[in-house]
């Protein structure tokens, strides 16, 4: 297996992504009731360990509870906000893994095209992305911040 790139979570992403590993190896170990394996239960069961897989990778290239620095540049762990460009429209998301709920806010993992896009970017600087029908939009980033300096944890 190839390893990816580390991804930004919140602690509480962290502890959701452990729970639903647990319950899936769970439901792995304690395997069908039934001997006879149809079509759907192996379906099923790949379907679970390929989630297994993907969680375990994940939770092993994390970087959690730790803030990038407020330094204004546009990455994972970061809550942008952005301007698209030609309206008054903006809206702000936190960059980082959408494997997981964020609290109240919008998730765009680095991989999309606005993340890819943004990723690097400074307050004030104007970046460009394709939207899958292939019309390009011009957005200009207005702030970035520490996902914890904009959330408080109870």
């Amino acid at each position: 297996m190839t390893s990816s790139p580390p991804i930004w979570l919140t602690t509480h992403a962290r502890e959701q992504l452990e729970a639903e590993l647990t319950e899936l190896l769970a439901a792995e170990t304690a395997g069908d009731p039934e001997t006879a394996d149809t079509q759907d239960r192996l379906a099923a069961r790949h379907q679970r360990t390929a989630r297994i897989a993907h969680i375990r990778n994940l939770l092993s290239n994390a970087v959690f509870g730790e803030d990038p620095p407020d330094d204004g540049i546009a990455e994972p762990g970061m809550v942008l906000t952005v301007r698209y460009d030609g309206t008054d429209d903006t809206e702000t998301f936190l960059l980082g893994s959408r494997d997981a709920e964020h609290a109240d806010l919008e998730v765009y993992s680095p991989d999309s095209p606005l993340g890819a896009a943004l990723t690097g970017a400074r307050r004030g600087d104007q970046r460009r992305y394709q939207v899958p029908n292939g019309t390009e939009i011009a957005v200009t980033l207005l702030d970035a911040v520490p996902y914890g300096h904009t959330v408080t944890t109870a």
